[in-house]
């Protein structure tokens, strides 16, 4: 009976992280279609949740709060499920992965202004966007230096293929790619490690 409780939270982690990645594709994808004159290759996602913009609070809610919350179940999870002893790579590169989740979530309570998106809230939500970045590309180095450390060189390499997509995409320089298409592909790269990083065994 004691060894089927990991197995049942190892479960509702997988199962937290691909709905984390469903969600997020469900509401973009149904949210534009429902905006007029929304065209994925010419609006950044933010836009879908921008106060004023019809809906918007369903786009927050669906989009980046719940996302966001079930990817710090993920990260909670992973950080909950490491061996005693482990090292600091490992615990902090979970905590960070939370924080990265956490900031997700917050682009949500933080939408922009559609009249004025660089003023007010919108800075803070620009914030959000960036700690998440930054906090996640953070938290995929140390957990690929604990995965190589524990000989988990395929593990090492997913942490870093993710976080390096992350960073390449948030911050590519904009004639190399569209804001708006860069942005969902780094979207696409973190929830995608999300849904997948339960399956493996814990970093180390």
């Amino acid at each position: 009976m004691a060894a089927a409780f990991p197995d049942l939270k190892d479960r509702a982690a997988r199962i937290a992280g691909a709905a984390a990645a469903a969600c997020f594709a469900l509401a973009l994808a149904g949210f534009g279609a429902a905006l007029d004159g929304y065209g994925h290759a010419d609006w950044p996602v933010a836009v879908l949740g921008a106060a004023g913009v019809p809906r918007a609070a369903g786009f927050n809610l669906l989009g980046y709060l719940v996302p966001g919350l079930l990817a710090g179940f993920v990260a909670l999870h992973g950080r909950a499920a490491l061996p005693r002893g482990s090292g600091l790579a490992a615990r902090l590169g979970w905590s960070l992965a939370l924080l990265a989740a956490l900031a997700f979530a917050a682009q949500g309570l933080l939408p922009l202004d559609a009249s004025a998106p660089d003023a007010g809230r919108g800075r803070l939500h620009g914030v959000a966007w960036s700690l998440w970045g930054l906090a996640f590309v953070a938290a995929s180095a140390l957990l690929a230096v604990a995965a190589a450390r524990g000989r988990r060189l395929p593990a090492a390499l997913g942490h870093l293929c993710a976080g390096g997509l992350v960073f390449a995409l948030g911050w590519l320089p904009a004639d190399a790619m569209p804001a708006p298409l860069a942005q969902r592909l780094a979207f696409a790269a973190w929830l995608a490690w999300v849904a997948c990083v339960p399956r493996g065994r814990p970093a180390r």
